[in-house]
């Protein structure tokens, strides 16, 4: 449907409890405002006056609503499943709008009438057409990458914390023990330490006892055995041995609950056109492959490569004024594809000689690891896009 058509259009202000709708016709004319809650009910009301008005006026429907937050949802997906035109309200550029064209007062219903003006004003002003985005619907196995790379991620960084947390109290605790390993994260440690509610008991465990533990072999059980007779427990190792014996055993089971994720990753990538192709480029396995599907969900998100790679955080914004020549980072950037970016294209200019030589040459012009990094994420963004957009896969020679 083109800009500017015959529609009736929605505007939604969206709240963490409640949401303000204002509703109206493409001409300008407001029909209805109204306000539901973040609920089943507040939901069905949504829907039962919008389809009495598009009965009413027997048009097609268009949708604005924000995104931050998460608080669209499920509403969002709601609006899709019933074949309405879906926009994102860009924060970022609809305050800038706001700049421009402030309202008498600040209140979600003014904001809920903002959208309906945005819409009105999008075929005639570049700014209002940039702050409505549309939103292409993504195929489900990749939303349903996206949820459960973003919950992995979320997993790694806790078990991050409490491998850190964990570290700590044993140089506190018990300082000889941990140095019979080069890191706590080592399964045969791990489980050694959940083996007993209490830690003490470490130090008076038996051979035949410490080969029973999974994944301790001779050589460990040797370690063990040797660090006995010195083993050394400060005053603290009654109340804080229990954490440590506790902190142990939730890194196990953050371990077998990423391990479960990464299956079910796996699964979704062997159907997942994107998460497919990308994994053709070296470098690029499950994990970055994964996220990199889920974050970009459909590749009829963005207008050319230059936005995939805005949105990648591999592209920054021109920032020369008068004499001065310069850049800055963009503030639309997907933390999360970005991240995975940075460590699949690292490990990508490993493995094909020609992305590392591209590497050193912007290395040896003075420029930083991460920004030599994102040079060469560039370059890579111009192949994504293209490989997605034909539907063709990777053939970089590898060593």
């Amino acid at each position: 449907m083109a800009t500017g058509a015959v529609e009736l259009r929605v505007s939604v202000d969206v709240g963490c409890r409640a949401h303000s709708v204002a509703v109206g016709l493409s001409n300008g004319r407001l029909l209805e405002e109204f306000e539901i809650a973040h609920r089943p009910e507040g939901f069905a009301e949504f829907f039962s006056r919008i389809e009495a008005h598009r009965r009413r006026h027997a048009l097609p429907v268009a949708v604005a609503m924000e995104g931050y937050n998460g608080y669209a949802r499920p509403l969002d997906t709601l609006v899709q499943g019933h074949d309405y035109r879906l926009f994102n309200v860009n924060n970022l550029k609809l305050a800038r709008f706001k700049e421009i064209f402030p309202a008498a007062a600040k209140s979600d219903r003014i904001d809920a009438r903002k959208g309906l003006e945005l819409f009105q004003l999008q075929a005639h002003l570049p700014l209002a057409k940039r702050v409505l985005q549309p939103v292409a619907r993504s195929p489900e196995e990749n939303a349903q990458l996206k949820r459960l790379t973003r919950r992995r991620r979320m997993l790694v960084e806790e078990k991050g914390r409490v491998l850190s947390r964990l570290q700590g109290d044993l140089h506190a605790v018990c300082p000889g023990l941990l140095a019979i390993t080069r890191e706590a994260d080592n399964l045969w440690f791990l489980r050694l330490l959940a083996h007993s509610e209490d830690l003490t008991k470490l130090a008076r465990l038996q051979h035949r006892t410490l080969l029973k533990i999974p994944g301790i072999g001779r050589t460990y059980a040797a370690a063990i055995r040797q660090w006995q007779p010195k083993a050394l427990f400060s005053h603290e190792v009654d109340y804080v041995g229990a954490m440590i014996v506790e902190d142990a055993r939730r890194v196990l089971e953050l371990r077998e609950k990423i391990k479960e994720l990464e299956a079910r990753c796996r699964a979704l990538l062997e159907v997942s056109e994107i998460g497919q192709l990308i994994t053709t480029v070296p470098g690029f396995a499950l994990v970055c492959a994964s996220e990199l599907a889920g974050e970009i969900g459909t590749l009829a998100r963005f207008a050319g490569e230059s936005s995939l790679a805005l949105y990648l955080g591999m592209a920054s914004l021109d920032n020369r004024s008068g004499t001065y020549q310069g850049s800055k980072p963009s503030k639309h950037v997907n933390t999360r594809a970005k991240a995975a970016m940075m460590t699949g294209v690292d490990r990508h200019r490993k493995c094909v000689p020609e992305s590392q030589r591209y590497y050193e040459r912007k290395r040896a012009e003075g420029k930083t690891h991460n920004q030599a990094i994102r040079a060469l994420g560039r370059h890579l963004c111009r192949v994504f896009f293209k490989m997605l957009k034909q539907q063709r896969p990777d053939e970089r020679r590898t060593d």
